[in-house]
């Protein structure tokens, strides 16, 4: 699944990565969003424009292209 198809308030699950771009990936575990990380959606954009989560006691905002970088599970 994608994080853009869920819902605020959804619960998910970083299950992996769908980038292959090495130097991206290592910016994604920086920011915390390593395999089996539980994060919560706080606010999306209209028009798929970006989203919020939460993470680790953190909020990013991710682009679209950046929130399709990881495939995610819901809780």
């Amino acid at each position: 699944m994608k994080l853009r198809k869920m819902k605020v308030g959804d619960v998910g699950i970083v299950e992996g990565f769908s980038t292959g771009d090495p130097q991206y990936r290592q910016k994604l575990l920086r920011m915390g969003l390593t395999k089996n990380a539980e994060f919560t959606v706080v606010r999306k954009a209209p028009f798929g424009g970006p989203i919020e989560i939460e993470v680790k006691g953190s909020r990013l905002v991710l682009r679209s292209d950046e929130a399709d970088a990881f495939e995610v599970g819901e809780k």
